[in-house]
C-alpha cells in the first residue's frame, strides 16, 4: 500500500508539472502604442478580438479593450499590466489560472520574460484542462479505494453500502472474472460507492477534511457529475462557473489529504 500511495503522489507531481498555463494560452496579438486606434479597431472587429496588447519600445505593457477605442493613437486607451492581477506565468499551475479567471474574465502569460499570451474562460474547454481535471478525479478514486482496503479487512466495507450497491459490485467482479481479471470485490466498486463507505466513517472524514457526512457526500456527488461531464466530452464552464475553479481546487486539496491519510 505504501508503494501505491507513492506512486500515486508521483502522478500528482506529474499533472502539476507537466500541464501548466502555457498549455492554455493563446497568441497574444500586440500593436505598438503609435498605432492608429480606429485602425485596430477594424481589424479586432474582423477577427472578433476583445483586447489586443500594446507594445511600447517593442515589449508588451499593456493592452487596449475594443470598446474603448476610438480616434487617435493606441497610447490614448492603455491599460498597462498589473503584475498581480493580470498576469501568470507560462508554468503556474491550471488551479492558479482558474482561481485567477475567478477575479478577472482575462489573463495574460508572462513567457520566456515577456507577455505573449492570453487565457480567457473559453480556454478552459481545451484537452489539457480535461484532461488534468480527470487525472485529478481518477487519482482521488484510486486514493480512496487504497484507504478503504487498508481501513477496513477483507470485505468489511461492504457493511458501509445499502445491499443492493453491494450486489451492483458483485454482478460486475462476476463479469470481470469470467474475464480473467485478476481483481476483489473492492475493485468494483464505483465512485460514488467509493465515497459512501468513506463518508460513513467520522475518523476518515476528519482526517480528509470533509466535514459532516452530508456535507462530504454532496461535495462527491460534484466530483462524480464532473467526471460524468468530463467522460462525455460535455460542456464543463457554462453552468459551472465559478464552481468549477472552487470545486477543482477542492479535489487538489482533497488528494493531498489523501496522500497523508493511511
Amino acid at each position: 500500500m505504501k508503494h501505491l500511495k507513492s506512486s500515486l503522489a508521483d502522478m500528482r507531481t506529474l499533472f502539476t508539472r507537466s500541464v501548466t498555463a502555457r498549455h492554455l494560452a493563446e497568441p497574444l496579438v500586440s500593436f505598438d502604442d503609435t498605432s492608429d486606434a480606429t485602425a485596430t479597431r477594424s481589424f479586432m472587429e474582423r477577427r472578433d478580438f476583445d483586447v489586443v496588447g500594446m507594445r511600447i519600445d517593442g515589449t508588451t505593457l499593456g493592452y487596449v479593450r475594443r470598446e474603448d477605442l476610438q480616434g487617435g493613437t493606441l497610447e490614448r486607451f492603455s491599460n498597462v499590466f498589473d503584475e498581480a492581477r493580470d498576469i501568470v506565468y507560462e508554468h503556474d499551475t491550471l488551479t492558479t489560472v482558474l482561481e485567477r479567471l475567478v477575479e478577472q474574465p482575462i489573463v495574460y502569460v508572462r513567457m520566456m520574460g515577456q507577455v505573449s499570451g492570453i487565457i480567457t474562460k473559453g480556454d478552459l474547454q481545451k484537452a489539457p484542462v480535461r484532461m488534468w481535471l480527470f487525472g485529478l478525479v481518477s487519482l482521488l478514486e484510486m486514493h480512496l479505494l487504497r484507504i478503504i482496503r487498508v481501513r477496513f479487512e477483507g470485505e468489511g466495507w461492504t457493511v458501509r453500502l445499502k445491499s443492493k450497491r453491494v450486489k451492483a459490485a458483485q454482478r460486475i467482479l462476476d463479469q470481470r472474472l469470467q474475464r480473467n481479471e485478476a481483481i476483489d470485490l473492492a475493485d468494483c466498486l464505483q465512485l460514488s460507492d467509493k465515497a459512501a463507505v468513506i463518508a460513513s466513517v467520522p475518523e476518515l472524514r476528519t482526517g480528509l477534511g470533509l466535514g459532516e457526512e452530508e456535507s462530504a457526500l454532496s461535495l462527491f456527488e460534484e466530483i462524480t457529475e464532473l467526471r460524468n461531464q468530463l467522460a462525455h466530452a460535455h460542456d464543463i464552464v457554462s453552468g459551472n462557473w465559478p464552481r468549477l475553479a472552487v470545486l477543482a481546487r477542492d479535489i487538489e486539496q482533497l488528494v493531498e489529504s489523501c496522500e497523508r491519510c493511511g
